[in-house]
C-alpha cells in the first residue's frame, strides 16, 4: 500500500505574522510549523504503516526552508519527502496551489492521498478537494477515524453533532481533521535518519499536465485586498465587588448598558 501525505509548512502565529507588498505572507521571515491538521493526516498515514506495512511518501509545496517539515515528518516515521519549490509558484492560491499538487503527484504511485482539512494560515478547507478534481478521485473531507478494509478506505467523517461512516474504493483522498489522533513524537534516532536522507526536490519542469496559466500569483483567480495581523484586544475593564449579589448586578447593569438585554 503506498500512501502519499501531503504537508503545508504554516506560520508560528504565535510569534506574529507578517506581509508582502502584494499582501501575500512573508513567509521567508517567520517561523514555521507544520500545519496542526496535516500532522494529523501524517499521524493516520503513519499508523497505516505500523499496521499494514505501508510506504509512507510526503510532500510539500513551499519555499526551500519547506524542507523542515519533510525533515521532522521522516524524523517521525515517513519514507520519504518531497519538496516542490520554484519562484514561478510563489504566491499561489488554492487552485494554483492544488493545480501544482496535483502536477507533482501525477509523478507519483499512491493508493491513498491524505491532508489536512485546512491549513491554518489560510482556513479554506479547498485544497484537499481540489487536488481530488484535478485528479478525477473520490473524496472523504472532515476525516475522525479511518480503517482501511481491502481495497477500501471507511472513513468516520464528521457532520453537524454527529458524523458519517463512508466507504470509498481506492484510489482516494482524504481529509484529515486535528482531532483525528495525536501525532507521535519524532525519535532521536529518527531525526539522524531524517537528516541522512536525501530530500527529492521537484520544480516547474517536473509537473505533469499543467498550463503556465494556472500557476502562481499570476495564475490565481483570488487576489488579496488587504491583509494585516490580527487585532490585539486590550486588557480590558478588572472589578472587584464585595459580594456575590453586588458582582452579579454589575453584571446586569453592563448588559443592560450595551442593550443585550
Amino acid at each position: 500500500m503506498k500512501i502519499v501525505v501531503c504537508v503545508k509548512q504554516v506560520p508560528d502565529t504565535k510569534g506574529g505574522v507578517k506581509f508582502n507588498p502584494d499582501g501575500t505572507l512573508d513567509r521567508g521571515a517567520m517561523l514555521a510549523i507544520m500545519n496542526p491538521d496535516d500532522k494529523a493526516g501524517l499521524e493516520a498515514a503513519l499508523k497505516l504503516k505500523d499496521e499494514c506495512g505501508a510506504e509512507v511518501t510526503v510532500l510539500t509545496m513551499g519555499l526551500p526552508k519547506a524542507e523542515d517539515v519533510l525533515r521532522e515528518a521522516m524524523a517521525m516515521g515517513a519514507d520519504k519527502g518531497i519538496l516542490v519549490t520554484d519562484r514561478v509558484l510563489g504566491g499561489a492560491d488554492t487552485w494554483a496551489t492544488s493545480t501544482t499538487i496535483a502536477g507533482a503527484l501525477r509523478n507519483i504511485d499512491y493508493d491513498l492521498i491524505i491532508t489536512g482539512r485546512q491549513a491554518i494560515d489560510g482556513d479554506t478547507a479547498q485544497v484537499g478537494p481540489q487536488i481530488s478534481e484535478h485528479l478525477d478521485l473520490p473524496v472523504i473531507s472532515y476525516a475522525k477515524d479511518i480503517k482501511v478494509e481491502g481495497d477500501s478506505v471507511i472513513v468516520q467523517r464528521q457532520y453537524d453533532d454527529g458524523y458519517h461512516m463512508v466507504k470509498a474504493k481506492m484510489p482516494c483522498l482524504i481529509t484529515a481533521l486535528s482531532e483525528l489522533n495525536e501525532p507521535r513524537y519524532m525519535t532521536p534516532g529518527g531525526i539522524f535518519d531524517a537528516y541522512d536522507s536525501e530530500i527529492t526536490v521537484w520544480g516547474r519542469a517536473d509537473l505533469k499536465d499543467v498550463d503556465d496559466s494556472n500557476l502562481g500569483l499570476a495564475g490565481s483567480p483570488t487576489k488579496i485586498a488587504k491583509a494585516s495581523d490580527k487585532v490585539r484586544k486590550g486588557a480590558g475593564e478588572q472589578v472587584a465587588p464585595d459580594s456575590p449579589e453586588e458582582a452579579v448586578s454589575y453584571i446586569m447593569d453592563k448588559l443592560a448598558e450595551k442593550h443585550v438585554i
